[in-house]
């Protein structure tokens, strides 16, 4: 048969490298928080999102422990979580982030910065397919969006190469001939979830060796040398930087192999710049990235074992692209399919096949033939029957028959017979304007006053969200955007940005919504509804739009949607534009798996602020977001409650006059989340309950400036102490112990102070 250089696997001994190790059993994620753990970074910053999220899950499981150090910073947003990475680099230490699909998209701006000027640090990217439209599976659609920025590029193929190349990815960057950050791209739900036996190092000291100590570059922090980072550069500056990363990459060309050939002695696995398997006599060859190249090498097998000379190529390294290594070994080779699991449209063929192509057209003796296929996008599976289908083609063209050289593999052919799915059927504006809420201006106040119809009467107004939708049991959001719609009047456009409420009512080829719906990523939802809001009163202007059309424009927020997508908001508020942004608050990111967000509480615990020997939840206090809004100067803003139905869909009716007339309208809501706040699904009302009677949670609202608490748990006698709230929930039962003391009265000093903040502005209006 044939040599290989497959990358060795896991057996059941040890290897027979130099440093001990033990068997575990973990998937991707876990390796990555693991090899985190045992580098020993610094500073980690990140932000949460499928399916990376579980490498800052792991570790602060692991912090709350006791077992690392690192500093781990939750960012506001991806683009934060970057920035945030980018100067704890520069402070001289080691550095580490993880993200995956729109967070590295939403971080991409600060890739090429890093790279400029020369700033290891270590980024795992659980790839993962890009919106739009959404999806939460994986595919490389946001890996070549990287190629370009400067980073280096590692290819882990399993949780084992995840556990290791973040060992190598160190001590490659921080070369002094490479001085570069890198990049390990692992398959998002596939190795990032795909739970395999693995080595770890059980040798501290060979781990130590082998990594070294970070060599000492330049860092803003020694003050005795000032250093200007980042300058700006003219003509010719600019391109001689662009050439010293040019040549640092090809540095990384020999430093590469150098360091993954001291990882081999170590750990026993050897990881070649390029993986092949059954090459050397092979007449048609697969190209693929990662975990679908193991598929296909189980292929080869079977396929060899009829007498087919066929054989894998996989790249443990993308960047810098191993041409030389490429072209040796398809020389021989009659024939090569590439498979790109993404496409760069229009160009005939995904980045790989792209390159591949560029590389072998260099050497006169290769008389390649080249395939290009785009499969397995979104996150559809890769069989063994795909590969077949990919080897299938390739030995058809190296026996010279017509192939088609470019094609999406495993899409489903449309039918001209077929019709799209018919909607649910039209909601009117007569079915749903029934008129529940009355809306009185006080000519002397300017003060609006509401009055309702009873609840009973509510009940015949159709809602404009339809049954049928995926929310768990229990779950606060849809009752409260029950409630919104029962007092909306007219025709509404709603958008909704990314979170649970977003992902439980549009799963295609379905929808729960009977209104106009829009969906635009968390960070940018404000500023995609008001440029709606904007063409729709510019088209009225112009005619081209009757003036009796009546639309509100309403942004339903929540799952930490306030932190990512502050900046797009304020700026919406800002500008004023006549619109709705309603946030269900529900104290996490909770479509993601329930992380820390900016709105959970102090000592709350999460997935990323968990509860240990070392650890007692969330370290800072939560933004209180109406005050930050009421700071616009916005003609209303409001809190409210889902537990208190009549209170809120008061304040929705005064909201929807405003955003007609005057501006951007805010309101915050309290919505019940049992299954990340750990409680039973039917406890929505004495939870509730509790934070509004503990003052934690205040009911007020703000009308063109002045405050007024729509509920004042002194006045009735029924003020209870934070405690008794804490008390209802999981998530904060470990902070009645009395070892958490200082950190209970600390969340109650703050209620307590923002509380009698509020009552001032309650009496004195003008404040």
């Amino acid at each position: 048969m044939t040599t290989e250089t497959r990358a060795a696997p896991v057996a059941a001994q040890l290897p027979s490298g130099t440093a001990a190790q033990k068997l575990a059993f973990h998937s991707g994620n876990e390796a990555a928080a693991l090899a985190a753990r045992d580098i020993g970074f610094h500073v980690m910053g990140y932000f949460p999102i499928t399916p990376s999220t579980e490498v800052a899950e792991n570790l602060s499981r692991m912090q709350a422990d006791g077992e690392h150090e690192i500093v781990m910073i939750a960012g506001d947003g991806e683009h934060g979580a970057a920035g945030i990475c980018y100067g704890a680099a520069l402070g001289g230490g080691r550095v580490l982030n993880a993200t995956s699909s729109q967070g590295l998209l939403y971080a991409l701006e600060q890739l090429p910065v890093q790279a400029g000027t020369r700033v290891p640090m270590v980024l795992n990217l659980a790839a993962r397919a890009v919106s739009g439209p959404l999806d939460i599976r994986g595919d490389h659609s946001d890996l070549y969006y990287a190629l370009n920025t400067g980073w280096i590029v590692l290819c882990a193929r399993d949780p084992q190469a995840v556990y290791d190349l973040n060992f190598a990815a160190v001590r490659i960057g921080e070369h002094p001939d490479v001085r570069l950050p890198v990049l390990v791209a692992y398959d998002g739900f596939v190795t990032s979830h795909q739970k395999r036996r693995i080595q770890v190092f059980d040798d501290p000291a060979a781990v130590r060796a082998f990594l070294g100590e970070r060599p000492a570059f330049p860092t803003p922090l020694e003050i005795e040398h000032p250093t200007t980072f980042g300058p700006y550069m003219n003509d010719p500056d600019l391109i001689n930087n662009k050439v010293q990363l040019s040549q640092a990459m090809e540095a990384a060309r020999r430093v590469i192999p150098a360091v993954l050939a001291e990882l081999e002695a170590m750990t026993g696995r050897g990881y070649p710049m390029l993986d092949t398997y059954q090459m050397d006599d092979a007449d048609a060859a697969l190209v693929l990235l990662n975990s679908a190249a193991e598929t296909a090498k189980e292929t080869a097998d079977d396929l060899r074992a009829k007498g087919e000379r066929v054989g894998v190529l996989s790249l443990n390294v993308l960047r810098p692209f191993p041409s030389d290594e490429l072209r040796r070994a398809l020389r021989p080779v009659r024939a090569a399919m590439i498979g790109d699991r993404a496409d760069s449209y229009g160009a005939g063929g995904g980045n790989l096949s792209l390159e591949v192509r560029a590389a072998i057209q260099l050497d006169p003796e290769n008389r390649t033939r080249v395939l290009s296929r785009v499969y397995g996008l979104g996150g559809k599976d890769f069989y063994a029957a795909d590969a077949a289908r990919f080897f299938g083609d390739a030995l058809a063209a190296a026996r010279g028959e017509a192939v088609e050289p470019f094609a999406y593999h495993g899409a489903t052919p449309g039918s001209p017979d077929r019709a799209p799915r018919p909607g649910l059927p039209l909601l009117t504006t007569a079915e749903v304007s029934r008129g529940m809420a009355h809306v009185r201006r006080d000519e002397a106040t300017g003060r609006l006053h509401v009055e309702l119809e009873p609840l009973w009467k509510m009940t015949e107004v159709p809602s404009r969200i339809a049954p049928g939708h995926g929310a768990c049991p229990g779950c606060g959001i849809l009752p409260t955007l029950h409630q919104v719609n029962r007092v909306l009047e007219g025709d509404v456009v709603m958008l909704f940005q990314t979170g649970c409420a977003m992902v439980v009512t549009t799963g295609y080829p379905t929808t729960a919504h009977r209104v106009n719906y829009v969906h635009n990523l968390f960070q940018n939802g404000a500023a995609t509804l008001s440029g709606l809001v904007e063409m729709y009163h510019e088209r009225v202007r112009r005619g081209e739009l009757p003036a009796s059309k009546d639309i509100t424009f309403v942004m339903v927020s929540g799952d930490g949607g306030m932190d990512i997508g502050m900046g797009p908001a304020l700026g919406a508020a800002h500008r004023n534009h006549k619109m709705m942004i309603l946030e269900y608050d529900n104290q996490g990111y909770m479509n993601t798996g329930a992380q820390l967000s900016y709105s959970t509480p102090l000592g709350h615990r999460t997935s990323t602020s968990e509860v240990g020997a070392t650890a007692t939840g969330k370290r800072y206090h939560h933004k209180d977001t109406a005050q930050i809004f009421a700071a616009c100067g916005l003609p209303y803003v409001f809190t409210a409650s889902e537990g208190y139905p009549e209170d809120l869909m008061r304040k929705v009716a005064k909201a929807q006059w405003y955003a007609k007339r005057e501006g951007l309208v805010y309101g915050k809501i309290l919505s019940f989340c049992p299954l990340n706040w750990r409680t039973a699904d039917d406890a929505a009302q004495p939870v509730l309950q509790a934070a509004v009677d503990s003052c934690f949670f205040p009911l007020y609202e703000i009308e063109r400036g002045k405050t007024a608490i729509t509920y004042d748990p002194d006045a009735t006698g029924r003020r209870h102490p934070i405690t008794d709230w804490l008390a209802t929930m999981g998530k904060t039962r470990h902070l009645l112990a009395p070892a958490n003391a200082e950190v209970v009265r600390s969340i109650q000093d703050e209620a307590d102070r923002r509380w009698k903040r509020l009552k001032a502005m309650h009496a004195s209006p003008d404040l």
